[in-house]
């Protein structure tokens, strides 16, 4: 269990990042990150890092499918993690 939290901080410090860096390339004009890309860091429970960057930085805050999307996503993973956390709890009671 402790390996999954491990890798969740990881990939959302990932996310969060790589918004940054998206953000910083758009604003000088460089190669930037594919919408794919950052849908996958995402998918990989990135989201809610992704989803922090994104308010962070303000980057891809009007596109619908990032505003609506990835906070959704968000739930849906943080919810999974809290689901497998809490069925651990109850199997040693």
């Amino acid at each position: 269990m402790q390996y999954l939290f491990m890798y969740v901080i990881i990939i959302n410090g990932y996310g969060f990042w790589q918004m940054r860096q998206d953000k910083k390339r758009a604003q000088s004009r460089q190669w930037r990150y594919s919408e794919k890309r950052l849908w996958l860091v995402a998918l990989a429970f990135g989201a809610m890092g992704s989803w922090i960057g994104m308010r962070h930085y303000r980057h891809k805050t009007k596109h619908v499918l990032f505003k609506f999307g990835m906070p959704l996503l968000a739930g849906i993973e943080m919810g999974g993690l809290i689901y497998l956390v809490f069925r651990d709890v109850v199997n040693v009671i």
